[in-house]
């Protein structure tokens, strides 16, 4: 296994974070040296069309080796990290033969993962974790998924008895702040579905994720000497608290699992002249997913018009912008490929757990774009933070199901079997 963890490393000691606030794609000119790593890496293993266009998406192909024609399946992650937590100067650490106890990330800062806290550590006991040093998250997200890809290519490539159709991968920027399939070629790309290696625990398969939307939420106030300000100031930032408080108190993060959708209050800043509120809006289902919506422009109408008077113009003023849908419905007319997952899994011995993303993938995004894509787990555990870690054998089980489901793909009465099912639902 060291030859996952020398690889691992090597991509997640590049500072890939990307940067939500700039206009450029990608959107931080360091996340190209991991792309450029990644070409140049694709090449010496012996993938061919290997690219990287000028928005830095990285494709390769591995050829067919067999003598009759299957469907090509493409294999998707991303190479940038979250900006919620820093990934500069990432220093893992190698945690061998794992005892199930507390683990010491940062001496000085007394920083420790422990599964008295984080429980799922203790199903990884005896085996080889990676973590950070407790100053930085680690980037298994989606690092993790790259070493998976990039591994599996190498194997197939040097043990051709392995049969399999042609295969394209694609490694993505930008992500991680939701634009990872902004600018990604399908046509291009040329596979008829796909699978992002993006995501948590060994044997995750998922293909139903939130409908997404961002709010911002601007609120206008006067500012008025405070010692002369009766019946003339209007502070903004009360304003702003007094729209939270209209939110329902548990359809929030911390309080919701499952299919339970939630109001997310992620920044907020103010004088009081103007306060900026930003927050997210999530869930499964479509129509609560617009009641949402509608929730936060009633609120909008509801405080503009209780300052109508005072204020004159719109106090409030309310952009939301949806971000990406449930790729459920692009899946389930091919849900074969969601079998086709799990029937991996299952003769590698691993448990399938289908369950619903908390969160979306370039794969929803790049569903809705003509090429359906389910998520498979990677095998990190915490990301977007100092406890993110990642056990070695996850990320080969992974590399596992990418050779088993080229394998599968190459057997002629399942390709038969696929191709039919997928022509049937589309009539």
């Amino acid at each position: 296994m060291q030859h996952i963890i020398d690889r691992f490393i090597n991509y997640v000691t590049v500072d890939t974070e990307s940067d939500p606030y700039s206009e450029t794609t990608p959107s931080t000119k360091k996340q190209l040296v991991l792309a450029n790593i990644l070409v140049k890496e694709l090449k010496a293993i012996g993938m061919t069309d290997v690219t990287k266009d000028k928005n830095g998406y990285v494709m390769a192909t591995l050829p067919s080796n067999i003598d009759y024609e299957v469907p090509t399946v493409g294999f998707i992650s991303h190479y940038d990290t979250s900006p919620d937590f820093t990934g500069a100067n990432v220093k893992p650490q190698v945690i061998s033969n794992y005892d199930g106890g507390d683990i010491l990330l940062n001496a000085e800062h007394n920083i420790i993962l422990s599964p008295n806290y984080f429980k799922d550590l203790l199903q990884y006991k005896g085996q080889t974790l990676i973590t950070t040093d407790g100053t930085t998250l680690l980037g298994a997200d989606d690092k993790a998924g790259l070493t998976e890809i990039v591994t599996a290519m190498e194997y197939m490539i040097k043990n051709p008895d392995i049969k399999h159709g042609k295969i394209r991968v694609g490694f993505t920027p930008d992500e991680e702040i939701g634009r990872g399939a902004d600018l990604f070629d399908v046509e291009k790309f040329g596979a008829e579905w796909g699978y992002t290696m993006d995501g948590s625990q060994i044997g995750e398969l998922e293909y139903e994720n939130f409908n997404a939307a961002g709010a911002k939420i601007t609120f206008k106030g006067k500012s008025v000497h405070p010692g002369y300000a009766k019946d003339k100031m209007i502070n903004s930032m009360l304003i702003a608290n007094d729209f939270i408080n209209e939110l329902p108190k548990k359809e929030i993060p911390q309080e919701t699992k499952g299919y339970e959708g939630f109001f997310h209050v992620h920044h907020l800043s103010g004088s009081i002249e103007e306060t900026v509120l930003e927050l997210i809006i999530r869930d499964h289902n479509a129509k609560k997913f617009k009641k949402r919506k509608e929730l936060i422009h009633d609120i909008t109408k509801k405080i503009n018009k209780k300052f109508a008077k005072q204020f004159g113009d719109d106090i409030v003023i309310t952009e939301i912008k949806d971000q990406y849908y449930n790729m459920k419905e692009k899946v389930e007319p091919v849900l074969f490929i969601v079998n086709l997952a799990e029937k991996a899994m299952k003769d590698l011995g691993i448990k399938p757990i289908i369950k619903p993303i908390r969160g979306g993938t370039d794969g929803s995004r790049l569903s809705y774009m003509g090429l359906p894509c389910p998520n498979i787990f990677a095998g990190g555990h915490n990301f977007h933070g100092k406890y993110e870690y990642v056990p070695v054998e996850s990320m080969q089980k992974a590399i596992d199901v990418i050779i088993k489901i080229a394998e599968l793909t190459a057997t002629t009465d399942f390709s038969i079997k696929a191709i039919g099912k997928k022509q049937k639902k589309k009539k």
